[in-house]
């Protein structure tokens, strides 16, 4: 019995040491700490905005004309005398050489005809001349011989009425003083009508003379001589054919330049005509009010990249383009036969599909970023304490995969280029500046090509 009281005590000493142990140990514990998580940052690639020389350009197609054409039509009818051994469609023959013979021998006999009735004409004007002086001296002394009579018969008069004289040697002295009197007016009258004949003469010769040059003008149009450096096109004559008045006989390009008719976005020249305008006034003359010297033209071949001409604005069709609404610009390139390899370096030549670009240094720097780092109207930049933030941005115009921003960001700020996901507000940035995009939007703001 004492035994079993002595374990009883055991049991219950043992219960008071724990119980006292576990309080001891609740009161003298310390609570754990929470340790806080460190905020992870994101490595960014980024490009400083900066505000940038900037080309604007004005892109569009077109096809190329020839600056100046020639067809040849026969002003004159006859056989083809001579024709020049290349005058073929596709030759290319220089300034002054002679292409076409029309027969002209009888424009020469018509020449010689011409000549001859001159000729006979003049005579009979200095005829005319001569023969107004000879009437002249003969009605000087016709009225000279007339006065004598008239005196005479005066005084035979006298003698008759005081009877010394006969009957008939009065009327024997009128008679002759009639016939004077006669002779002076059919002088008088010769005299008048010589300026009739004269004028009718002159008439004559003044008909005469067209004709010769007529003559001469149509001996001129049997010769068909280049007249410019030219690249022959199509020929419809053969030698030894017989051609009539107004048929075509050939065609032929002016090789000195070449137009293209470009159809460029109303949006896009508008544009660069901005920044063209020269302070007129109120000119409404459009050459006035722009300066196309301003602008660079650059031609390229479509399916020969690598083959480019410099050109020059000449000047803006009337109207748009019917059926695009696209403005239509007319560019020209001087000599585009130079330097010309069949292979590497074709001519600028008719017909030929183009690519044309257009250009001009903005009036003032312009802040552009990569196209792609403008998603929905916004940017992601690196704000304070290299915090993400999502900014809004107005986008003036997209060029060459660049955006120009008009509003929303500042020249030095850092935009990000990378896509980040998720791109939540606020987080932590690593942002490291890409040198080499920096330099390719740089230059492709000012238009280099990459």
């Amino acid at each position: 019995m004492a035994l079993l009281d002595s374990k009883r005590l055991n049991v219950l000493a043992g219960l008071l040491v724990g119980i006292v142990l576990i309080t001891v140990f609740i009161i003298t514990a310390q609570s754990p700490t929470r340790l806080t998580p460190e905020r992870s940052v994101t490595e960014v690639q980024v490009i400083e905005a900066r505000s940038l020389p900037f080309r604007i350009e004005a892109r569009g197609q077109g096809v190329a004309r020839p600056s100046q054409s020639w067809q040849a039509i026969a002003n004159v009818e006859g056989e083809i005398v001579e024709r020049h051994p290349e005058l073929e469609d596709g030759a290319m023959l220089v300034e002054g050489t002679r292409l076409l013979v029309v027969d002209p021998s009888r424009y020469k006999l018509a020449i010689a005809d011409a000549r001859a009735d001159l000729q006979g004409l003049q005579t009979e004007l200095d005829k005319l001349d001569a023969e107004e002086a000879n009437i002249s001296r003969l009605l000087e002394l016709e009225k000279e011989r007339l006065d004598l009579s008239e005196h005479e018969l005066s005084r035979i008069e006298k003698l008759f009425l005081s009877g010394t004289v006969a009957r008939a040697t009065v009327d024997e002295q009128k008679r002759f003083t009639l016939s004077l009197r006669q002779a002076v007016v059919s002088l008088e009258n010769s005299l008048a009508m010589l300026p009739i004949r004269r004028e009718k003469a002159r008439a004559q010769y003044e008909r005469s003379s067209v004709r010769l040059a007529q003559a001469q003008r149509d001996l001129e149009d049997t010769v068909f001589v280049a007249p410019y450096d030219l690249r022959v096109g199509p020929v419809n004559v053969e030698l030894h054919q017989f051609v009539s008045r107004g048929k075509n006989l050939f065609e032929v390009d002016n090789l000195a330049a070449v137009e293209v008719e470009a159809r460029i976005p109303f949006s896009m020249m508008r544009r660069l005509l901005g920044h063209a305008t020269t302070p007129t006034g109120n000119s409404q003359r459009i050459q006035e009010r722009i300066d196309f010297s301003l602008l660079d033209a650059e031609i390229e071949l479509v399916g020969a990249e690598d083959v480019r001409w410099q050109g020059k604005v000449i000047h803006v069709a009337n109207g748009l383009e019917p059926k695009t609404r696209s403005v239509r610009v007319v560019v020209r390139v001087d000599a585009p036969y130079q330097e010309i390899h069949p292979l590497e370096r074709p001519p600028l030549q008719r017909d030929a599909y183009t690519k044309v670009r257009i250009s001009k240094m903005s009036n003032k720097p312009l802040l552009a970023i990569p196209a792609s780092s403008v998603v929905q109207g916004k940017v992601m930049v690196v704000g304070k304490d290299n915090q993400l933030e999502h900014r809004s941005v107005e986008v003036a115009f997209e060029q060459r995969d660049l955006f120009v921003i008009r509003e929303g960001l500042s020249p030095g700020e850092l935009v990000i280029v990378d896509k980040i996901s998720p791109a939540i507000e606020g987080m932590l940035l690593a942002p490291l500046r890409d040198h080499s995009l920096e330099e390719y939007v740089t230059a492709q703001a000012i238009g280099i090509r990459p």
